[in-house]
């Protein structure tokens, strides 16, 4: 195949000789020269600006209506949230008035659908808004839930705000490039739909706050949290509206029902101890609700304005676009006839040489690396002999040179790569077998003088003993698992609880007595996976405990999260920086090979070596403390199929004597 591109290029027509024609620079220079000076002065009569600023100016006016339908869905989107919140959370007054927004909403989507189908907006933000549209139709499951009784008020609430959020995204139309008053227009339009979700969403937690009569679990800080956002997009909309736009806004959070409602946030700021709130639901909801609406009235006047100014710019933009057609066709005529003459003496190379290198990368290195890695001990590993350099313009020959000479070096370095994995491997997991060997008889020796002995002293020394040559024969598996190797057949047939098998974990780190299980609820690990769990919580338990103050203890949870089960091991030590949890986690995900790690972190890898083979999760995030402490929190998230949380305790079918007894 080779040689017959060689002989095609061969075989091409003499190209007329001009200066600096041999030369890929030459050519470039001679195609690039005339059409050059033409597009300066093209450029310098701003039909590239004024081009952008039609067609920006026609797509958001036809865009800014389908924009402005969006957000009123969203508004009723907001009203149902709010008052389903409150019902949520405890108000059933508010029963009627979710039924009649429910109502609302629906017809409000109905609308946008009809105005979406119709068209007259971007390609692009049309089909943003029929994606965002997916969260909205999943709220009919939400609903059901409310109505069944068995909502939650966080989870309920998050499903409204995703549909909002997403919607309120998808409504940002890009601004008009070139003009700035129109961006700046839009950027207040898409900072006020950001301001006004911020108080709704405000508005629809507390309903549920109010309606509860106190703030519960993190409730309060996600409140913080909204009232911060609202304040970021106030700022950014005073950089970008007008000074007309300003008043309206300062006018709608002027009114006597905002200030009735500023009271009613400051009450809830006094709540953040979760003491009860003494607030009528209704009337927050009323008074918030006519801030709303002033919000989204606003909303539409900035609406109007982008419309005026997008049709004023297109208009313009139009008148000046008439001047600049007939220069345009000159050059694109003049380009034209140049690039013809010069892509004929550069494309057919270039995509010769671009067909090697595709051959390459796709077959020819991909194929040597699988059979340098494939070979068995013994063989011998050469490289195959580079191809033919094709004759063509000196770049031309240099760049296919080099592509040979990195073919040829990428091959020499995955032969040594090879070579360098297959001995590692092997003598790792030849000491790790041999340990394991040792170990397994020692440990039986120990256990026979353990049975045998009678005196306590002795016999605590032989149960440190024990513990000791517990954690070598966690060490040797370790070797073995960065080795690729299976671990020794250590499975249950049944199921084991948690507990047994944090309590085996625990049993194998060295200050084991610094270990406090703090609250692990039910739940039962099926045997094939106990042996391989236990390893890598014990991994995980020794790196929080070497990382922590001798004074503080390394607490463990485990708790049922619907088919899953989660376990967390906190530690309250130095604790790492973002740079250090990203990469520690993604040698626990398997994104970094162990080869080139620091031994400092060869337990991240036994870690995610091991969290593969059973399809768990293991991720290190900031230990979370209400006293400020620092610290790092390893959470391990266990699939349906390693966990049965709906067997009753009753129903174990292995005893926690011989789980320990075994992995001690």
């Amino acid at each position: 195949m080779i040689r017959n591109r060689r002989r095609t290029l061969s075989r091409q027509p003499a190209l007329p000789a001009l200066p600096g024609w041999g030369t890929i620079r030459g050519r470039v220079a001679i195609v690039l020269a005339v059409p050059t000076c033409l597009l300066l002065v093209v450029t310098g009569l701003g039909v590239v600006d004024r081009a952008a600023d039609w067609s920006a100016a026609r797509e958001t006016a036809g865009r800014v209506e389908l924009v402005l339908k969006a957000q009123d869905l969203v508004r009723e989107l907001q009203r149902e949230r709010g008052l389903t919140n409150g019902l949520v959370g405890g108000a059933k007054e508010y029963r009627d008035d979710v039924d009649v927004q429910r109502a609302r909403t629906d017809t409000a989507r109905t609308g946008f659908d009809a105005l979406l189908a119709a068209g007259g907006a971007g390609a692009d933000t049309a089909d943003d808004l029929r994606d965002a549209l997916s969260p909205v139709s999943a709220l009919a499951d939400v609903r059901q839930t409310v109505d069944d009784g068995a909502a939650r008020r966080a989870p309920t609430l998050a499903a409204y705000t995703e549909a909002i959020d997403g919607l309120i995204s998808a409504a940002a139309a890009e601004p008009a490039r070139g003009d700035r008053p129109l961006a700046d227009a839009m950027g207040a339009l898409q900072a006020l739909a950001r301001t006004t979700e911020a108080v709704a969403l405000e508005r629809g937690s507390l309903n549920g706050v109010f309606a509860a009569g106190r703030f519960k679990g993190s409730e309060f800080l996600d409140f913080t949290e909204v009232r911060a956002e609202r304040l970021a997009f106030l700022r950014q909309y005073a950089e970008l509206a007008t000074s007309d736009q300003q008043s309206a806004l300062a006018a709608a959070f002027a009114t006597s029902d905002a200030r009735r409602a500023t009271g009613y946030e400051k009450r809830a700021e006094g709540g953040a101890d979760g003491s009860r709130l003494a607030v009528n639901p209704g009337l927050w909801w009323s008074s918030m609700t006519v801030l709303v609406d002033q919000l989204h009235r606003v909303q539409r006047q900035i609406g109007a304005d982008v419309r005026v100014r997008a049709d004023r710019v297109g208009d313009d933009a139009t008148r000046q676009l008439g001047g600049f057609i007939g220069l345009g066709v000159l050059i694109l005529a003049v380009a034209t006839a140049l690039a013809v003459l010069s892509a004929r003496s550069i494309t057919r190379p270039l995509v010769a040489l671009a067909d090697e290198a595709d051959s390459v990368a796709h077959t020819g290195l991909p194929a040597a690396v699988a059979r340098i890695q494939e070979a068995e001990a013994g063989d011998e590993l050469v490289p195959e002999p580079s191809r033919p350099v094709p004759d063509s313009a000196r770049e031309f020959t240099r760049l296919a040179t080099a592509l040979h000479n990195v073919e040829h070096t990428a091959i020499g370095l995955a032969t040594e790569q090879a070579v360098l994995r297959r001995n590692t491997s092997e003598s790792l997991a030849s000491l790790g077998r041999r340990n394991q060997a040792l170990l397994s008889r020692q440990l039986g020796l120990i256990t026979i003088l353990e049975r045998q002995e009678v005196d306590p002293d002795a016999l605590g020394e032989l149960f440190e003993l024990d513990h000791l040559a517990t954690r070598m024969r966690r060490n040797a598996e370790s070797l073995l698992v960065l080795a690729g190797e299976e671990l020794p057949p250590r499975t249950w047939s049944g199921l084991v609880t948690a507990a047994e098998v944090v309590q085996s974990a625990i049993a194998e780190v060295e200050q084991y007595q610094r270990v406090a299980v703090a609250d692990v609820q039910d739940g039962r690990i099926r045997g094939r996976a106990v042996a391989e769990l236990s390893h890598l919580l014990a991994e995980l338990i020794e790196n929080a405990l070497v990382f922590s103050p001798p004074s503080c203890p390394v607490e463990i949870y485990g708790w049922r999260d619907v088919g899953d089960y989660c376990l967390a091991v906190v530690d309250r030590g130095s604790g790492m920086s973002a740079e250090e949890l990203a990469r520690s986690n993604a040698r626990l995900a398997g994104r970094e090979t162990f080869l080139i790690a620091p031994t400092r972190y060869l337990g991240h890898y036994v870690v995610g070596t091991l969290a593969a083979r059973l399809g768990a999760q293991v991720e290190l995030r900031p230990t979370q403390g209400e006293d400020g402490a620092v610290g790092v929190t390893a959470y391990i998230a266990l699939p349906a199929t390693l966990v049965d949380v709906t067997q009753p305790q009753s129903a174990q079918t292995h005893s926690a004597q011989t789980h320990s007894a075994t992995a001690g």
